[in-house]
Protein backbone atom coordinates (compact mmCIF):
# COMPACT_ATOMS: atom_id res chain seq x y z
CA UNK A 1 0.00 0.00 0.00
CA UNK A 2 1.80 2.94 -0.78
CA UNK A 3 -1.07 5.28 -2.26
CA UNK A 4 -3.70 6.83 -0.95
CA UNK A 5 -6.29 9.19 -1.76
CA UNK A 6 -7.72 11.05 1.82
CA UNK A 7 -10.93 12.98 2.01
CA UNK A 8 -11.51 15.45 4.88
CA UNK A 9 -15.25 16.53 4.92
CA UNK A 10 -17.08 18.53 6.98
CA UNK A 11 -18.16 16.61 9.70
CA UNK A 12 -16.41 17.44 13.50
CA UNK A 13 -13.27 15.06 13.56
CA UNK A 14 -10.31 16.95 12.03
CA UNK A 15 -8.11 15.76 14.58
CA UNK A 16 -8.67 12.16 13.09
CA UNK A 17 -7.61 13.92 9.35
CA UNK A 18 -4.75 15.63 10.71
CA UNK A 19 -3.24 11.95 12.46
CA UNK A 20 -4.54 10.18 9.47
CA UNK A 21 -2.42 12.41 7.16
CA UNK A 22 0.61 11.82 9.98
CA UNK A 23 0.80 8.07 10.30
CA UNK A 24 0.01 6.93 6.56
CA UNK A 25 3.22 9.46 5.73
CA UNK A 26 5.38 7.92 8.38
CA UNK A 27 4.12 4.94 7.02
CA UNK A 28 5.55 5.55 3.67
CA UNK A 29 2.19 6.36 1.88
CA UNK A 30 2.36 8.79 -0.66
CA UNK A 31 -1.22 10.82 -0.12
CA UNK A 32 -3.03 12.48 -2.62
CA UNK A 33 -5.11 14.86 0.17
CA UNK A 34 -8.61 16.41 -0.97
CA UNK A 35 -10.62 18.86 1.20
CA UNK A 36 -14.05 19.92 0.80
CA UNK A 37 -15.27 23.55 1.81
CA UNK A 38 -17.13 22.40 5.21
CA UNK A 39 -14.17 20.50 5.76
CA UNK A 40 -11.79 23.11 5.95
CA UNK A 41 -13.91 25.26 7.98
CA UNK A 42 -13.69 22.57 10.55
CA UNK A 43 -10.31 22.11 10.20
CA UNK A 44 -9.59 25.84 11.14
CA UNK A 45 -12.02 25.47 14.00
CA UNK A 46 -11.03 22.30 15.70
CA UNK A 47 -7.36 22.37 15.11
CA UNK A 48 -6.37 26.02 14.00
CA UNK A 49 -8.23 27.22 16.92
CA UNK A 50 -9.77 30.04 14.70
CA UNK A 51 -13.70 29.92 15.92
CA UNK A 52 -16.74 28.03 14.60
CA UNK A 53 -17.90 31.37 12.69
CA UNK A 54 -14.64 32.49 11.03
CA UNK A 55 -14.53 32.14 7.69
CA UNK A 56 -11.75 29.64 6.16
CA UNK A 57 -9.63 30.08 3.39
CA UNK A 58 -9.59 26.38 2.15
CA UNK A 59 -6.39 26.76 0.13
CA UNK A 60 -4.67 28.28 3.38
CA UNK A 61 -6.01 25.77 5.83
CA UNK A 62 -4.93 22.76 3.59
CA UNK A 63 -1.18 24.22 3.41
CA UNK A 64 -1.26 24.39 7.11
CA UNK A 65 -2.55 20.82 7.73
CA UNK A 66 0.16 19.76 5.39
CA UNK A 67 3.30 21.72 7.23
CA UNK A 68 1.90 20.98 10.56
CA UNK A 69 2.99 17.66 10.50
CA UNK A 70 6.10 17.92 7.93
CA UNK A 71 5.94 14.96 5.08
CA UNK A 72 5.19 17.78 2.48
CA UNK A 73 7.05 15.81 0.09
CA UNK A 74 4.65 12.51 0.25
CA UNK A 75 1.63 14.45 0.15
CA UNK A 76 0.12 15.93 -3.39
CA UNK A 77 -2.75 18.38 -2.73
CA UNK A 78 -5.87 17.88 -4.79
CA UNK A 79 -8.12 20.99 -5.58
CA UNK A 80 -12.02 19.43 -5.02
CA UNK A 81 -13.28 19.59 -8.83
CA UNK A 82 -10.36 18.59 -9.97
CA UNK A 83 -11.87 15.57 -11.93
CA UNK A 84 -8.29 15.38 -14.41
CA UNK A 85 -6.97 13.81 -10.99
CA UNK A 86 -5.98 9.90 -11.44
CA UNK A 87 -8.40 9.13 -8.04
CA UNK A 88 -11.20 10.12 -10.72
CA UNK A 89 -10.63 7.79 -12.95
CA UNK A 90 -11.12 3.44 -12.46
CA UNK A 91 -7.92 3.34 -15.24
CA UNK A 92 -5.76 4.06 -12.67
CA UNK A 93 -4.28 2.27 -10.52
CA UNK A 94 -4.91 3.92 -6.99
CA UNK A 95 -4.50 1.94 -4.00
CA UNK A 96 -7.40 3.25 -1.41
CA UNK A 97 -9.52 5.93 0.00
CA UNK A 98 -9.60 6.90 3.00
CA UNK A 99 -12.34 9.46 3.93
CA UNK A 100 -12.25 10.90 7.24
CA UNK A 101 -14.52 12.38 8.75
CA UNK A 102 -17.07 11.27 6.42
CA UNK A 103 -19.96 13.96 6.74
CA UNK A 104 -23.77 12.98 6.35
CA UNK A 105 -24.03 15.08 2.89
CA UNK A 106 -21.13 13.09 1.49
CA UNK A 107 -22.13 9.64 2.85
CA UNK A 108 -25.58 10.50 1.58
CA UNK A 109 -24.07 11.35 -2.27
CA UNK A 110 -21.43 7.84 -2.14
CA UNK A 111 -24.86 5.71 -1.26
CA UNK A 112 -26.86 7.42 -4.01
CA UNK A 113 -24.29 7.76 -6.66
CA UNK A 114 -25.25 11.43 -7.24
CA UNK A 115 -21.61 12.53 -6.15
CA UNK A 116 -20.46 15.76 -8.42
CA UNK A 117 -17.01 16.50 -6.63
CA UNK A 118 -13.55 14.67 -6.40
CA UNK A 119 -14.01 13.28 -3.20
CA UNK A 120 -17.48 11.47 -4.14
CA UNK A 121 -15.81 10.29 -7.43
CA UNK A 122 -12.63 8.81 -6.01
CA UNK A 123 -15.16 6.83 -3.92
CA UNK A 124 -17.21 5.77 -6.29
CA UNK A 125 -14.22 4.50 -8.28
CA UNK A 126 -13.42 2.45 -5.40
CA UNK A 127 -16.44 0.80 -5.25
CA UNK A 128 -17.00 0.17 -8.60
CA UNK A 129 -13.34 -1.45 -9.02
CA UNK A 130 -14.11 -3.43 -6.43
CA UNK A 131 -10.85 -1.83 -4.09
CA UNK A 132 -10.51 -0.17 -0.24
CA UNK A 133 -12.91 2.50 0.50
CA UNK A 134 -12.93 2.92 4.29
CA UNK A 135 -15.36 5.95 5.57
CA UNK A 136 -15.13 7.48 9.22
CA UNK A 137 -18.58 8.78 9.95
CA UNK A 138 -19.05 10.52 13.16
CA UNK A 139 -22.29 11.64 13.79
CA UNK A 140 -25.10 11.00 16.72
CA UNK A 141 -27.95 10.24 16.55
CA UNK A 142 -28.56 8.86 13.50
CA UNK A 143 -31.28 8.80 11.65
CA UNK A 144 -32.71 6.42 9.53
CA UNK A 145 -31.81 8.08 6.62
CA UNK A 146 -28.20 8.07 7.71
CA UNK A 147 -28.46 4.70 8.90
CA UNK A 148 -29.87 3.56 5.86
CA UNK A 149 -27.03 5.33 4.04
CA UNK A 150 -24.25 3.54 6.08
CA UNK A 151 -25.88 -0.02 5.35
CA UNK A 152 -26.13 0.92 1.30
CA UNK A 153 -22.13 1.90 1.35
CA UNK A 154 -21.60 -1.24 3.09
CA UNK A 155 -23.49 -3.71 0.48
CA UNK A 156 -20.91 -1.81 -1.97
CA UNK A 157 -18.08 -2.97 -0.48
CA UNK A 158 -17.15 0.25 1.47
CA UNK A 159 -15.50 -0.47 5.06
CA UNK A 160 -17.74 1.84 7.49
CA UNK A 161 -15.81 2.35 10.66
CA UNK A 162 -17.40 4.65 12.78
CA UNK A 163 -15.24 6.93 15.33
CA UNK A 164 -15.78 4.95 18.10
CA UNK A 165 -12.92 4.98 20.60
CA UNK A 166 -12.40 1.73 22.25
CA UNK A 167 -11.06 1.90 25.88
CA UNK A 168 -9.85 -1.25 26.31
CA UNK A 169 -6.72 0.16 25.44
CA UNK A 170 -6.69 2.39 28.95
CA UNK A 171 -5.75 5.40 27.25
CA UNK A 172 -4.84 8.33 29.37
CA UNK A 173 -5.03 10.88 26.72
CA UNK A 174 -7.46 12.40 23.56
CA UNK A 175 -4.16 11.71 21.31
CA UNK A 176 -4.62 7.96 21.93
CA UNK A 177 -8.60 8.12 21.35
CA UNK A 178 -7.74 9.65 17.90
CA UNK A 179 -4.63 7.59 17.49
CA UNK A 180 -6.82 4.25 18.32
CA UNK A 181 -9.57 5.06 15.59
CA UNK A 182 -7.07 5.78 13.61
CA UNK A 183 -4.99 2.63 13.92
CA UNK A 184 -8.63 1.15 13.12
CA UNK A 185 -8.75 2.64 9.87
CA UNK A 186 -5.32 2.09 8.52
CA UNK A 187 -5.67 -1.57 9.36
CA UNK A 188 -9.16 -1.29 7.23
CA UNK A 189 -7.15 0.37 4.92
CA UNK A 190 -4.41 -2.36 5.10
CA UNK A 191 -1.40 0.12 6.14
CA UNK A 192 1.31 -1.04 8.77
CA UNK A 193 1.66 1.35 12.16
CA UNK A 194 2.00 0.99 15.12
CA UNK A 195 -0.74 3.52 16.74
CA UNK A 196 -2.58 1.36 19.29
CA UNK A 197 -2.19 -1.53 21.66
CA UNK A 198 -3.41 -4.27 20.29
CA UNK A 199 -5.52 -7.02 22.51
CA UNK A 200 -3.14 -9.34 24.80
CA UNK A 201 0.08 -7.33 23.90
CA UNK A 202 0.87 -6.12 27.22
CA UNK A 203 2.85 -2.93 27.13
CA UNK A 204 1.65 -0.23 24.96
CA UNK A 205 3.40 0.14 21.66
CA UNK A 206 5.97 3.19 20.99
CA UNK A 207 5.27 6.13 18.96
CA UNK A 208 5.88 5.24 15.37
CA UNK A 209 9.53 6.73 14.45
Amino acid sequence: MNRVFLGVTGASGAPYAARALEALCEAGCDVGLCVSQSGAHVVAHELLGRGPRRPADPDEVVGELVQRHGHAERVEVLGLDDMTSPFASGSSLRSAALIVPCSGSTLGAIACGTGHNLIHRCADVMLKERRRLVLVPRETPLSPIYLDNLATVARAGAVVLPASPGFYTLPQTVDDMVDFVVGKALDALGVSHRLLRRWGEGAPLESAP
